[in-house]
């Protein structure tokens, strides 16, 4: 179990594993788990419901915050359309001050384990533990063909790859709080690890970085 009101932040870029391990992380320390990547998607599938540009300002800020709860319980928040939108709205200013509070409120209450791009840079950049979890693009675009072909979605090896190519482009290049390791962050290469090689060694950087810090 964690102490109360730690929190711990996990980033990376699309597919590196890091939603798999920061969910088992809050399961093994006794902590709420927040994917905020999903509130980026759930803010992207509603500009897309309405017709508009993921990219226009307007639209995408005025999803944000009409944003509710069952947004983020949606089936169609995965996906190649569902990932351009979503780093398309996280690359809009108004947007990311719309969800930073949200964020911080879930963080701040009772302490979490956070995945997303900018957890441990802007949303808590005083958490205790910062992980910064990827792999190499080769990988990361077979663990996502994989995905897309067990939930019965046809897609090509390559276009996968040439995504995720074009998706850490956007999220290491966008203006606002682009996608990068914390400076004090543990850097985590997960491509030589299964899920168990993952969350040992993530583990084994908590416990070091609880205890360091008292």
């Amino acid at each position: 179990m964690a102490p109360n009101g730690v929190v711990i932040a996990v980033d990376g870029p699309a597919a590196a594993g890091k939603g798999t391990l920061a969910r088992r992380l809050a399961q093994a320390l006794g902590l709420p788990y927040l994917d905020t990547g999903l509130l980026y998607r759930a803010v992207g599938r509603r500009v897309l419901d309405a017709g508009a540009d993921p990219r226009d300002a307007t639209a995408a800020e005025a999803a944000a915050r009409a944003l509710a709860p069952a947004d983020l319980d949606r089936a169609d928040l995965r996906g190649p359309m569902a990932d351009m939108a979503a780093s398309a709205v996280a690359a809009i200013p108004a947007v990311r001050a719309a969800l930073l509070d949200f964020q911080r409120r879930f963080g701040a209450e009772h302490g979490a384990v956070l995945d997303g791009r900018d957890i441990g840079t802007v949303v808590f950049p005083a958490a205790r533990v910062k992980l910064f979890v990827t792999a190499s693009v080769e990988e990361r675009a077979r663990r996502r063909f994989l995905e897309l072909r067990g939930r019965g979605v046809a897609a090509d090896p390559a276009q996968v790859a040439a995504e995720i190519r074009d998706r850490d482009a956007q999220d290491a290049n966008r203006p606002i709080a682009p996608l990068r390791p914390a400076a004090d962050a543990v850097t985590l290469d997960t491509t030589a690890l299964d899920a168990e090689a993952a969350f040992a060694a993530a583990m084994a950087v908590v416990r070091d970085r609880l205890a360091a810090k008292g």
